[in-house]
């Protein structure tokens, strides 16, 4: 078992510093491993499969993850129940990658995001990682549907959340940032998204270093942005943005929407 760990920690390892392919090859021994040593439904093998999971939806291997999630998800139903905390986080990866991949119907999935949130709030408190993750779905989903206010919400409701429980300087927090900066974007609202993306490139350069995924592409998204100001100069670029006071998250749908998951473990 302690070598088990020791290959499950080293793929957290390569997960984090955005080694998705090292990740994914170490994250697969460790699967097989517990499976052959410990059995299928040890907690260590269901871990191993979430972390997978996660990595190969990463990797927009969608099909893959989705199998992972779904096996995971049976798993836990059976052993933990439908209401334990890990359950809840299971079935809202799953709905996530069935999103993404337009395999519910925008309102099915509205709907089950929303399930999965009074759920976890229910069980484990709203201020808990896996609420503020489901938190962070369910704004996908009203991103994905154009619902851009409610979704807006969402994220500064997280992002306050996220700050008071995690640290301002926190992955998972950064991620919240970002994924505001992302939406404001969208809405041409140039002003507050400058403020943001360059709180989060700069959070991420310093916690996750300037080679990282994310960090590369929050800066790509940043300059995407400046080159939109030079060349549409009527674009709004006043600032709006104020301290936070009621905030909410989201992950961005081509990057890394369970991302902010690998730091909550």
């Amino acid at each position: 078992p302690e070598t088990l760990t020791s290959v499950g920690n080293l793929a957290v390892v390569f997960d984090r510093q955005g080694k998705y392919d090292e990740a994914e090859k170490m994250y697969r021994r460790a699967l097989e491993q517990y499976s052959t040593v410990l059995g299928t439904e040890h907690p260590g093998m269901l871990v191993s499969m979430d972390n997978l999971a996660v990595v190969l939806d990463s990797q927009c291997k969608y099909d893959e993850a989705e199998a992972m999630h779904r096996r995971s998800l049976e798993l836990k139903e059976r052993e933990l129940g439908p209401e334990h905390p890990e359950t809840l986080t299971s079935r809202g990866n799953l709905a996530v990658v069935l999103d993404r991949q337009g395999k519910y119907d925008e309102a099915e999935a509205e709907s089950l995001n929303r399930r999965a949130l009074g759920l976890s709030k229910k069980v484990l408190g709203k201020d808990h990682p896996s609420t503020l993750t489901s938190m962070s779905n369910l704004a996908v989903v009203l991103d994905s549907r154009g619902k851009y206010g409610e979704a807006e919400m969402m994220h500064r409701q997280a992002l306050e959340l996220k700050e008071r429980a995690l640290g301002k300087e926190h992955p998972s927090t950064l991620m919240s940032i970002y994924c505001l900066a992302y939406l404001l974007h969208g809405q041409e609202q140039c002003g507050d998204a400058c403020i943001l993306y360059q709180r989060a490139s700069l959070g991420f350069q310093k916690i996750l270093g300037s080679d990282h995924p994310t960090t590369l592409a929050c800066s790509n998204h940043y300059s995407s942005m400046l080159e939109d100001i030079t060349s549409h100069p009527t674009l709004p670029t006043t600032p709006t943005f104020r301290p936070p006071r009621l905030i909410l998250v989201l992950p961005i749908k081509d990057l890394i929407t369970l991302y902010c998951l690998n730091f909550y473990i």
